[in-house]
């Protein structure tokens, strides 16, 4: 298997593992597919996650910052939703549960990953600017998870839904998809034009 994932931080996997075992922790209803489950749910699949801030080329290149790590929720044989966790001053904490379509995106992302012959690190890389995520197959595979440079031999596998004139599943080098992401911004108003 050429991906290479981290081990999550010690606390953020056990903040989810708190949370699973105590629905009192969590201030919020846990999923519906959760509450379905019936037996043990088992937390894996560790993806730290970054954001991609600002699409539009900058003079350092695209940078990403790390705003926490995802884990994968299973229950028997099939994923049931996710866990996100996030870095506050106290360490990484529990932040909330969630299903939806990137689940499955996800696994067929990781599994279309695990086929190819490059070893890579896997990542989850949100694109607030499209409303978009990817699996950011990271080319450092010994890289720090906090490390946020994107390199032009990155692979970027959109997550479906994927915005329009965008492909999902469909693994891009980073240095062909930010040229492409970057066509479907919306140009800002110029100053003093009517809006």
């Amino acid at each position: 298997m050429p991906l290479y994932a981290l081990p999550a931080p010690a606390p953020a996997l056990r903040s989810v593992l708190t949370a699973l075992g105590s629905p009192t922790a969590v201030s919020q209803d846990r999923t519906p597919a959760l509450r379905s489950v019936q037996g043990s749910v088992s937390a894996g699949t560790p993806l730290p996650v970054h954001v991609l801030d600002r699409i539009a080329p900058t003079s350092s290149g695209p940078l990403t910052r790390l705003t926490g790590w995802r884990f994968l929720i299973r229950g028997g044989e099939r994923t049931v939703a996710a866990a996100e966790t996030v870095l506050t001053p106290d360490g990484w904490t529990f932040s909330h549960f969630f299903e939806g379509p990137y689940l499955s995106s996800t696994e067929r992302a990781l599994r279309q990953a695990e086929s190819t012959k490059t070893p890579f690190q896997p990542r989850l890389l949100s694109i607030p600017e499209l409303y978009m995520l990817t699996l950011w197959l990271h080319a450092d595979a010994d890289a720090d998870a906090a490390s946020g440079a994107l390199l032009p031999t990155d692979v970027l596998v959109p997550l479906a839904p994927a915005p329009p004139g965008i492909a999902a599943h469909r693994p891009h080098l980073v240095a062909e998809l930010l040229p492409l992401m970057t066509l479907r911004l919306t140009p800002e108003p110029l100053l003093g034009s009517p809006v």
